[in-house]
C-alpha cells in the first residue's frame, strides 16, 4: 500500500491549503446557483440536440417525405391587405372525435398521439387565396408560413360553424384558402381572421384564464392535461358569456387572439374546445415544444403581442390572464412599452394571498399610465366592470350574470348528486348528448 491508513497520519501528510487559492465559499463570493449553471449549459445542450436532430433528419426525412402526407393548417390571420397562415406538414394520424364519457386512459393515449405527431420537413407548399399564390417550404420540425400580400382587400366570408357560434360572432369576417402540396393534387382548407373596422382587438392567455388547467399546481395541472379530451376539459363559469359579449359589435366583431404556452399539436384540441363551449373563434398562437421549449413562456407571450400591435396598430387592446404564472408582469411591461395601445387588463385570481399582493402593487403602477389592471376573482367582477368601460353592453352583462348562476346552479346540483347517487365514490362519467342536441348547450 502507497497511501497511509492512520488518520492522524493522513492529517499530517495531506497538503496545506493554498491562501491564493480561489474560495468559492469566502466571503464576496458564491458558488453559482441552479439558474446560472443551467444558462452556462444551455447553450452546449442545445447544440448537442440540433447535432442528435440533424443526423436523425437526413437519415428519416427523404423516407417520409416519399409518404402519404397532409397539411395541417392552423388559423390565419391579418388585415384585407396583408394575410400569413401557419401550418405544418405531418404525417398521418387516426383519432377518434372526443367525447364527454371518454375514459381517462383513452384521453392520455389521444394526447400521447398528439404529443408524438411526425413532422416532415423540405415539402413545397403553395396557398391560393383569393387568385393570389404563396408558397414555402417546411422547415426541420414541419412548419411553414404563407404570407398574402394583396393590392386589393381579399374577398371574406362565414366560415363553417354551428348556429350559436355564428350569434356569437355575427360580423366577423374571415377569408378561406386552398393549401396543395407541390406535386399532389389533394387540397387542404384553411381559414384567416380578417380584422378591419373594430373599435378593439382582445388578447386572452387560455390555460387557467379560459380553461381550467390547475397551473400552479403541477401534479394537478398534469392529470387534467393528461387525461382530458376537448369535450371533458371545463372553461371557467360566464367566460364564454364575457368573451362573447366583448366580441359583439355592431355592424363588425372585434378580434380575439388566444396565446398560450401549450405546444402546436394542441391546436386541434383547443380549437374544438372553443367550439364546444361557445367561445368566439379566433388566431391560436402556441409553441413550438422543439425549437423554442427553453425560450420561456413571457418571452413568446411578449412577442405574439409586439407583433399583433404592430400589425393593427390603430387597434387598442383589452389583455386578459391570469395571476398563476406571469401574466400581469407581462402585461403591465407591455402597457409601459405601448402608451395607449391598452384599455383595460384583466387578470383571473387563481394564487394566494402574497401572489395577490404582489398583483396589486403591479396593478397601482400601471394606474399611473391610464390603464386599470383588474385582479377578478370571477368573470362576473370583470364583466362589471367592462361595462363601466363601455366595453360590452348591458345586454352582454345580462348574459354573464345568468351564465354564472346557471354555472352554480348546475355545481350544487352535481354536488348534491355525489353525495346522495347510489355507489358513492365510484366515478360516473356524464353522458354523451343524444343524437342531434345542440353541443353549445354545454358551454357557458
Amino acid at each position: 500500500m502507497t497511501g497511509p491508513t492512520d488518520p492522524d497520519q493522513a492529517a499530517q501528510t495531506a497538503p496545506a491549503p493554498n491562501p491564493t487559492a480561489p474560495n468559492p465559499t469566502a466571503p464576496g463570493r458564491t458558488a453559482p446557483n441552479r439558474k446560472t449553471l443551467l444558462r452556462r449549459l444551455q447553450p452546449p445542450f442545445e447544440r448537442l440536440l440540433g447535432l442528435l436532430d440533424a443526423r436523425f433528419s437526413a437519415f428519416i426525412q427523404p423516407r417520409r417525405r416519399r409518404a402519404d402526407i397532409v397539411i395541417t393548417p392552423y388559423t390565419g390571420w391579418g388585415t384585407p391587405q396583408r394575410l400569413q397562415l401557419t401550418g405544418r406538414v405531418l404525417l398521418p394520424r387516426t383519432s377518434r372525435p372526443p367525447r364527454q364519457a371518454e375514459p381517462r386512459w383513452r384521453n392520455f393515449l389521444g394526447i400521447l398521439r398528439l404529443l408524438l405527431s411526425r413532422a416532415v420537413e423540405g415539402v413545397e407548399i403553395s396557398g391560393n387565396l383569393g387568385g393570389a399564390v404563396a408558397r414555402a417550404t417546411s422547415d426541420n420540425d414541419g412548419f411553414f408560413t404563407l404570407v398574402w400580400e394583396h393590392g386589393r382587400p381579399v374577398q371574406t366570408q362565414t366560415p363553417v360553424q354551428t348556429q350559436a357560434q355564428i350569434q356569437a360572432q355575427p360580423d366577423a369576417e374571415w377569408a378561406q384558402a386552398q393549401l396543395r402540396i407541390e406535386g399532389r393534387d389533394r387540397t387542404t382548407q384553411a381559414q384567416l381572421r380578417v380584422v378591419q373596422g373594430a373599435r378593439f382587438g382582445i388578447i386572452s392567455d387560455l390555460d387557467d384564464t379560459v380553461i381550467q388547467s390547475d397551473v400552479t399546481s403541477l401534479p394537478q395541472m398534469l392529470g387534467t392535461v393528461l387525461s382530458g379530451n376537448a369535450r371533458t376539459r371545463l372553461p371557467f363559469p360566464g367566460v364564454s358569456a364575457l368573451y362573447r359579449a366583448l366580441v359583439r359589435e355592431p355592424g363588425t366583431s372585434n378580434p380575439i387572439f388566444y396565446v398560450s404556452s401549450s405546444p402546436w399539436n394542441f391546436f386541434e384540441l383547443l380549437w374544438t374546445f372553443l367550439k364546444y363551449r361557445r367561445l368566439p373563434l379566433g388566431p391560436l398562437f402556441l409553441r413550438n415544444w422543439g425549437a423554442e421549449l427553453l425560450s420561456g413562456h413571457g418571452h413568446h407571450k411578449h412577442a405574439i403581442i409586439e407583433a399583433l400591435m404592430d400589425r393593427y396598430p390603430a387597434l387598442p387592446f383589452v389583455l386578459i390572464g391570469d395571476s398563476g404564472e406571469q401574466d400581469p408582469e407581462i402585461y403591465a411591461e407591455v402597457v409601459r412599452r405601448r402608451p395607449g395601445r391598452v384599455l383595460a387588463v384583466y387578470i383571473r385570481k387563481v394564487g394566494g394571498a402574497a401572489r395577490d399582493e404582489g398583483v396589486r402593487t403591479l396593478s397601482a403602477e400601471v394606474r399611473r399610465s391610464g390603464v386599470e389592471l383588474v385582479l377578478a376573482r370571477d368573470s362576473l367582477a370583470a364583466a362589471f366592470h367592462a361595462m363601466a368601460m363601455g366595453l360590452i353592453t348591458p345586454a352582454g352583462l345580462r348574459a354573464v350574470i345568468q351564465s354564472v348562476e346557471k354555472s352554480s346552479v348546475q355545481g350544487q346540483l352535481a354536488a348534491a348528486w355525489q353525495e346522495r347517487r347510489p355507489g358513492k365514490g365510484r366515478l360516473v362519467e356524464p353522458r354523451e348528448p343524444q343524437q342531434g342536441a345542440a353541443p353549445e348547450a354545454t358551454g357557458t
